[in-house]
C-alpha cells in the first residue's frame, strides 16, 4: 500500500538512545554494507548509518550547515585512490567522468551539465565573472545570501559597473519571496539568484516558481544550492533553472575541496570561461583557435586532485542508497521537533519558517533574556552542543542544523540545555 509523507515520518523512529552510543573509530562495519531499514526499528537503521561517522563522543555536532563530516567509507575512498594513484604516478582524470555519471543521476540532469569545482563559492563565481553584463544591468538576490553567493556579484558590481538589488526573504510565504523578486526586476534585469535554502535561517524557496518567473522574462536564474544538495532530493531537469552550484562538504558528505556546478547546457556559451587549461578545450591550434567543450566540462581546467571527486562520488553512492526522500524526512523530523519544543519555551523566538513546506532540517531561535553569543557559548562550552552563531543581516541567533548521524536525543538536550540558560538569566 503507498505511504504518505505523515505515516512515512512517523516509521522514521526517533528514540532510543542506547543505539545511538558511540566513538571515534568504533565501527568496522563493511564499506559497501548499509543497514536494512526496519519500520517497526527505525531508530536501529539511523543508530546504524551514525556508526559510518568517525564523529568524537565528547560533543554532539549540530553545525551541518557549516561543514559537515564525510562518512568513514569515504575518506578511506580518497586515502586508498590517492595512494594508489601516487604508486603510478598517473592523474586519474578518467575518475571525473566516472563520477560525473553518478552525480548526474543524482541531480537529474545530463552529463554535458556538469562541472567538479572546489566548493559551491567558485561554482558561483564561474557565473557571476562569466555573465556577460554591462554597467547598469541587475542582479536580484536575497539578503540572506551566503558570502560566497553575494561577494562574486559585488566584485562584479566594483569592477564592471552592474547594479546589486536585494531583497529581504519572507519566512512566512513562499508566493511573499515571489513577488518580492518581481518587484524589483526592471528592464535592466539580467539575473536572478537565490539560495535554495538560505544558510541563516532555513528558508526553503519555491525554486520552480522563480525559475517559471525568470523564463517569462528571459533572465537568467541561479541557484545558491549548497544547503539543499544531501539535504533533500534535487531534480534539476524539473525545477527548470539555468544554472546550479552546491559544496560536497556540507549535506552531501563529501570531502572539502569538492564542489558542483550545473549549467543549461544550450545556455552554456553564454557563460565565458575566464579561466581555462588543459580540457578545457575539444581541439586547438596555434596561434590563434580554440574550440571549446562543447559541455560544463570545460571550466575544469587543469590537474585536479582526483582522488576528492572519487571520495563525492562515494558520497552521492553512500547517500543513494540510503534514499534521499528518507534522509528529508528525517532531518525534517529532527528540526520539527527542535521547532515544536523551542517555540515552547519563554523569551525564545524561532526565526526558521513555521509552515513545515518551508523548512527542512536548519533551525535558527534567539532569546529575550540572553544575547545569542552567551547563549552559542553555553551550549558549547557547559553542554557540549556544536552549534553555529548567525551575525548575518543583524539576525544575532544561534542556528542548529542537524543531519543524518544525529538523534532525537540530542536535539532534546539542545531543548533542555537553552531551558536551563534561559532559566539561569
Amino acid at each position: 500500500m503507498p505511504m504518505n509523507r505523515k505515516d512515512f515520518v512517523a516509521t522514521l523512529g526517533l528514540g532510543s538512545s542506547a543505539f545511538w552510543a558511540t566513538g571515534c573509530g568504533s565501527s568496522r562495519q563493511n564499506k559497501d554494507e548499509l543497514p536494512v531499514f526496519d519500520s517497526n526499528a527505525p531508530y536501529r537503521f539511523w543508530a546504524s548509518i551514525r556508526k559510518f561517522y568517525s564523529l568524537t563522543p565528547d560533543r554532539v555536532y549540530l553545525n551541518c550547515g557549516g561543514l559537515g563530516p564525510a562518512p568513514k567509507i569515504v575518506m578511506d575512498a580518497v586515502a586508498e585512490k590517492s595512494a594508489e594513484l601516487q604508486c603510478i604516478s598517473e592523474t586519474g582524470h578518467a575518475l571525473m567522468d566516472v563520477a560525473r555519471e553518478v552525480v548526474a543521476r543524482y541531480l537529474g540532469i545530463g552529463l554535458d551539465s556538469i562541472c567538479f569545482t572546489r566548493n559551491a563559492t567558485e561554482s558561483n563565481s564561474i557565473i557571476a565573472a562569466g555573465l556577460d553584463l554591462k554597467r547598469g544591468d541587475e542582479v536580484i538576490f536575497e539578503s540572506h545570501a551566503h558570502p560566497g553567493g553575494s561577494l562574486p556579484w559585488l566584485s562584479r558590481s566594483k569592477h564592471d559597473g552592474i547594479r546589486v538589488r536585494v531583497f529581504e526573504p519572507d519566512p512566512h510565504s513562499q508566493e511573499g519571496n515571489l513577488n518580492r523578486i518581481e518587484s524589483l526586476i526592471t528592464p535592466r534585469t539580467r539575473v536572478i539568484q537565490v539560495s535554495h535554502i538560505t544558510a541563516p535561517t532555513g528558508i526553503l524557496m519555491d525554486v520552480k516558481a522563480i525559475a517559471r518567473l525568470a523564463r517569462s522574462k528571459g533572465i537568467w536564474f541561479h541557484i545558491d544550492g549548497a544547503q539543499s544538495a544531501g539535504m533533500i532530493p534535487i531534480k534539476l531537469a524539473e525545477i527548470g533553472c539555468d544554472s546550479y552550484a552546491t559544496s560536497g562538504h556540507k549535506w552531501m558528505g563529501g570531502p572539502r575541496g569538492t564542489g558542483i556546478l550545473c549549467i543549461d547546457p544550450e545556455r552554456v556559451d553564454e557563460v565565458d570561461a575566464t579561466h581555462v587549461g588543459g580540457h578545457s578545450s575539444a581541439s586547438y591550434t596555434l596561434p590563434d583557435n580554440i574550440v571549446f567543450h562543447p559541455g560544463a566540462r570545460r571550466y575544469e581546467y587543469g590537474t585536479r586532485n582526483t582522488e576528492l571527486v572519487e571520495g563525492l562520488r562515494v558520497a552521492v553512492d553512500f547517500q543513494t542508497r540510503i534514499g534521499f526522500e528518507r534522509i528529508e524526512a528525517y532531518g525534517s523530523s529532527l528540526v520539527d521537533q527542535l521547532y515544536r519544543e523551542l517555540e515552547a519555551i519563554d523569551s525564545i523566538s524561532v526565526l526558521t519558517p513555521s509552515d513545515p513546506k518551508m523548512r527542512r532540517s536548519i533551525i535558527t531561535f534567539k532569546s529575550s533574556k540572553v544575547s545569542f553569543d552567551p547563549l552559542n557559548d553555553a551550549l558549547s562550552r557547559d553542554y557540549k552542543l556544536r552549534c553555529r552563531r548567525v551575525t548575518e543581516q543583524g539576525l544575532n541567533a544561534v542556528r542548529v542544523s542537524p543531519h543524518i548521524y544525529n538523534s532525537s536525543e540530542e536535539c532534546a538536550r539542545v531543548v533542555e540545555a537553552v531551558k536551563e540558560i534561559v532559566s539561569k538569566a
